[in-house]
C-alpha cells in the first residue's frame, strides 16, 4: 500500500494528493523527466494541477495551459506559478480567442514534449502560424477526440512527431472515459438542475467509451436510455447491452435528457429542436461546444434567458422552453460546480500519460506517426493502482505461459504429463 499524505486545506491539491496514488508513487522514482521541457494542455482543475506537479517533482521544466476555455480553476494556476520550473499559459476569464493566443505563446517557448488534450498543442504546433513542430521531440494523447484529429493529420502527411495515441490504451478509455466521464457527467447534470435522472428517459447521442459511460449509468439510476448512432457495430452493441436505438428525429420527440457523446458537430440541430418536448435539457461531453447546434436554437428562440447557473433558457414560439447546460461545453468540467472526473479515475489517466512521457523522453522515439502506447507500460500503471487499492492477483506458471505461447498445445500437454511420470 502507497502511503497517504496529511491533507492541507489551505492547498488546492492537497485532495488530489490523497486520491491519486499511482501519480505519487510516479513522482516518487527519481527525476526521469530532468533537462525536459514539457508542454501540457490539458483541462487546469485539480487532478491535472497534481499531474504537473508530478512532471515536476520528476525533473521536469512544464509549460502548462487549458486545453478549452471555461474550465480552469485560478487557485490551481496560482498554486503551479508558484513552482520554480513550471510557467502557466492560462487563467479563468480567458475566452477562446484568447487560450488560442496563450497555446502559441507556450510553442514559442519550443517544448520538446507535449502532453495533449484534444491535439490542441499538436495542431498548432503544425499549422501555418506557429509551424514549431521542429522543435517537438514527440507527443502524447488522452482524448478521443485529440486522437482523431493526429490520426486525421497522419493520413494527410501533416503530422511530423510521433505520438502516443494514450486515450486508446485500456487503462484510459476503459476507465476514464467509461467510469470517469459517464459518472461525472451524470453527477454534474443532476448538480446544475437539482433534478434525478430516475424515471427520465436520456437520450445518449454516440456509443463510443463515453457515451457507453453515460448510458450504462444512466440505466443504472433509474432511467430509460435511448442511443443514436452512426455506426451499425456500435448501435448493434448499444441494442446486446439493453438500449433503445433509434434514430435521433425519432429520440427527439422522447428525451427528458439528452447528452451528445460524438466528437461530431452539429448531431442536435434545428429539426431536432422542433420535436422536442417542454423542458427538455441538452448537456455535452464531447471535447468540442458543436454538437448542439445553438446557434439554429437562438434564432429559433424568441427569447433567450439564464435562469440558474448553469442553465441557458431557450423560448420558442410555441411555447416550449428547451434548457442548455454548461452553455454546451463539457458538462463534467465547464458547469458552475463542475470538478471533472473523479481523481481516481484520472489517477490511472494522467499515470498513462506520465508515463508515455518519460518513455518519449528517455529513449528513442518511433517514426512520426500515430502509436499505441507500449503495452507493458499500460500494464504498469494498472499494477501502481492494483498495489495501492492492496489488491492481489495470480501470475501465470512457466508451464501456463508455454501452453499460451504454444500453436501445438496438445503436444506441449502430452509432453508435461510424460515429464511427469
Amino acid at each position: 500500500m502507497v502511503d497517504r499524505p496529511r491533507m492541507d486545506e489551505a492547498d488546492p491539491l492537497s485532495w488530489m494528493r490523497e486520491q491519486m496514488p499511482v501519480l505519487r508513487t510516479l513522482g516518487a522514482a527519481g527525476e526521469p523527466l530532468a533537462g525536459t521541457t514539457v508542454g501540457v494542455a490539458s483541462h487546469l482543475e485539480p487532478s491535472t494541477g497534481f499531474f504537473i506537479e508530478t512532471l515536476h517533482e520528476a525533473g521536469a521544466e512544464v509549460l502548462a495551459t487549458a486545453s478549452q476555455a471555461d474550465s480552469t480553476h485560478d487557485d490551481v494556476v496560482d498554486h503551479l506559478d508558484s513552482l520554480e520550473r513550471v510557467e502557466t499559459f492560462a487563467d479563468a476569464s480567458m475566452d477562446d480567442d484568447a487560450l488560442d493566443v496563450a497555446h502559441r505563446r507556450l510553442l514559442d517557448c519550443e517544448p520538446e514534449l507535449l502532453l495533449d488534450d484534444g491535439a490542441e498543442l499538436v495542431v498548432k504546433a503544425h499549422d501555418d502560424v506557429s509551424d514549431v513542430a521542429g522543435a517537438v521531440r514527440a507527443a502524447a494523447e488522452q482524448t478521443t477526440s485529440g486522437v482523431s484529429r493526429v490520426e486525421a493529420m497522419a493520413d494527410a502527411d501533416r503530422l511530423r512527431v510521433p505520438v502516443y495515441r494514450v486515450n486508446h490504451t485500456p487503462m484510459k478509455h476503459q476507465f476514464d472515459n467509461v467510469h470517469g466521464t459517464g459518472e461525472s457527467a451524470l453527477t454534474n447534470i443532476a448538480m446544475i438542475t437539482n433534478t434525478i435522472i430516475a424515471g427520465r428517459t436520456v437520450v445518449v447521442a454516440g456509443y463510443g467509451y463515453v457515451g457507453k459511460g453515460v448510458a450504462r449509468k444512466a440505466r443504472d439510476l433509474g432511467a430509460e436510455t435511448v442511443v443514436t448512432e452512426i455506426d451499425p457495430r456500435k448501435a448493434l452493441k448499444a441494442r446486446m447491452d439493453g438500449h433503445r436505438v433509434v434514430p435521433m428525429a425519432e429520440a427527439a420527440a422522447e428525451g427528458d435528457l439528452f447528452v451528445t457523446a460524438t466528437g461530431n458537430c452539429r448531431v442536435i440541430r434545428d429539426e431536432h429542436f422542433e420535436r422536442m418536448p417542454d423542458e427538455a435539457m441538452l448537456a455535452n461531453v464531447g471535447h468540442m461546444d458543436v454538437e448542439l447546434d445553438l446557434d439554429a436554437l437562438r434564432e429559433r428562440a424568441v427569447e433567450v434567458t439564464e435562469t440558474d447557473q448553469g442553465i441557458t433558457r431557450y423560448h420558442l414560439p410555441d411555447g416550449r422552453r428547451l434548457d442548455v447546460l454548461a452553455r454546451g461545453r463539457l458538462v463534467n468540467l465547464t458547469g458552475p460546480f463542475s470538478q471533472g472526473h473523479p481523481a481516481a479515475v484520472m489517477d490511472t489517466t494522467f499515470g498513462a500519460m506520465f508515463v508515455a512521457g518519460r518513455d518519449l523522453a528517455d529513449g528513442p522515439v518511433p517514426e512520426p506517426g500515430v502509436h499505441d502506447l507500449p503495452d507493458d507500460l499500460d500494464r504498469e500503471v494498472a499494477e501502481l493502482k492494483l498495489d495501492a487499492m492492496g489488491i492481489a492477483i495470480d501470475e501465470l506458471t512457466d508451464k501456463q505461459a508455454a501452453y499460451l505461447d504454444s500453436w501445438n498445445r496438445e503436444e506441449t500437454l502430452a509432453e508435461w504429463e510424460s515429464e511427469r511420470s
